[in-house]
C-alpha cells in the first residue's frame, strides 16, 4: 500500500491515541506527541474515501519549513521531524477556537458575502467589493474547533463572552496570528505567490506559554494564488490560478457533493487521486523553493513505524 489511510500503531509509553480528519496523533508518557500526517484528504467537513500518494509528506515538510521560520515570532510545538510525514514535539493544551485570517474576499467569505452578508464573525465587510478582491487590511474570522462535525464561525465577542479564551490571551493570539500572516504573506511573495488566507492553532504548554500547534501555512491551511495576472483576473472577473484544496472543492461540487445529507461522494480514480498528488506537489516546490523528493513508499506504514520507534529508543 502507497498511502497513509490509517494507522494503528502501540508504540513505548504511549498513552492516547487521536485520530483526526487527516492526521493520526499520539500521545507518548503524556508529555510528547507524535503527529502523522495522513495521506487521508478532507473537504466539506468530510473525510474523502482515497488517500492522495505523498500529501502528507508534502504538508509534514512545508509546515516544518514555516515553523523553523516563524519561530522568533511565536515558539512552536515542533521539536523534530524522524520521518518526512512525521513531526515530533511538545504536548499543549489547545485553544478551543482556530484563528482564520483572510487578506482577500474569496471562498467561505465570498459565499457569505455573495449573499448579502456583510458582517463575518462580527467583522465587517466593505461595500462593493468583487470576488477575490483584496481587503484594505486583513481580517480574523476566528472558528469552534470541533472534534465532529463543522467547525462554526464565532466572532470575538462571542468568544470572550463566552469564556472560550481570556480577552488577555486572546489579545495575544490576535497578534502573533497578524504577523503570522505578514511572514507567510512575504514569504509566498518573494516565490511570486499570494497567501490568501490561512488557519493557526494555538495552545499553552505545561509552563502555561501559549505555543503555536498543528501545521501552518500549508495547502490544506491555507489557500495561494499565483501572483503574476492576479489584478487582470479580479479586473475581468476571472476565476484565479491557485493553489490549494479548492480545486478538490470544486470538483466535487461539479459532481453533486457538498457535504448535505443524502449526496454521495464520486468516486476518485487513481488518475484523479495521481493528479491532486501533482498539485500539492507543484504547490511544495514553489512555496518551499526546493526539489519535492518522493520518499520510498512501497511499504510506508512500515517505514513511518520503523523511524518513529528509532526516534523514541
Amino acid at each position: 500500500m502507497n498511502t497513509i489511510l490509517k494507522t494503528n500503531f502501540n508504540f513505548p509509553k504511549q498513552t492516547n491515541l487521536y485520530t483526526g480528519k487527516v492526521r493520526d496523533v499520539y500521545t507518548i508518557d503524556n508529555d510528547l506527541l507524535v503527529m502523522i500526517a495522513s495521506d487521508r484528504i478532507s473537504a466539506f467537513d468530510h473525510v474523502l474515501p482515497e488517500g492522495i500518494p505523498y500529501k502528507g509528506q508534502v504538508l509534514s515538510q512545508i509546515a516544518a519549513k514555516f515553523l523553523d521560520a516563524t519561530s522568533d515570532i511565536v515558539p512552536n510545538w515542533m521539536q523534530s521531524t524522524p520521518d518526512p510525514s512525521v513531526t515530533v514535539g511538545k504536548r499543549c493544551e489547545p485553544f478551543k477556537i482556530e484563528m482564520v485570517i483572510r487578506g482577500y474576499l474569496t471562498g467561505h467569505a465570498w459565499r457569505e458575502y455573495r449573499s448579502g452578508k456583510r458582517l463575518l464573525c462580527g467583522v465587517s465587510m466593505p461595500e462593493n467589493m468583487v470576488e477575490n478582491q483584496n481587503f484594505p487590511s486583513p481580517i480574523i474570522t476566528p472558528t469552534t474547533k470541533e472534534d465532529v462535525g463543522h467547525d462554526e464561525d464565532i466572532s470575538r465577542e462571542d468568544i470572550l463572552k463566552h469564556n472560550i479564551i481570556s480577552e488577555e490571551d486572546y489579545i495575544k493570539l490576535e497578534e502573533f496570528t497578524y504577523a503570522l500572516f505578514e511572514r507567510g504573506t512575504q514569504m509566498a511573495k518573494e516565490k511570486g505567490l499570494i497567501l490568501v488566507d490561512t488557519k493557526y492553532e494555538f495552545g499553552k504548554d505545561k509552563n502555561g506559554e501559549i505555543t503555536l500547534i498543528d501545521e501552518i501555512h500549508t495547502p490544506d491551511s491555507s489557500r495561494y494564488f499565483y501572483l503574476e495576472g492576479y489584478e487582470d483576473r479580479v479586473a475581468n472577473n476571472l476565476p484565479q490560478k491557485q493553489l490549494s484544496k479548492e480545486f478538490v472543492r470544486q470538483w466535487l461540487i461539479e459532481n453533486g457533493f457538498q457535504g448535505k445529507d443524502g449526496q454521495v461522494i464520486p468516486e476518485m480514480s487513481e488518475e484523479y487521486c495521481n493528479e491532486v498528488s501533482e498539485r500539492y506537489i507543484e504547490l511544495f516546490e514553489l512555496i518551499t523553493g526546493d526539489k519535492f523528493v518522493k520518499e520510498d513508499v512501497s511499504d510506508v506504514i512500515n517505514r513511518v513505524e520503523n523511524n518513529i520507534m528509532d526516534y523514541l529508543k
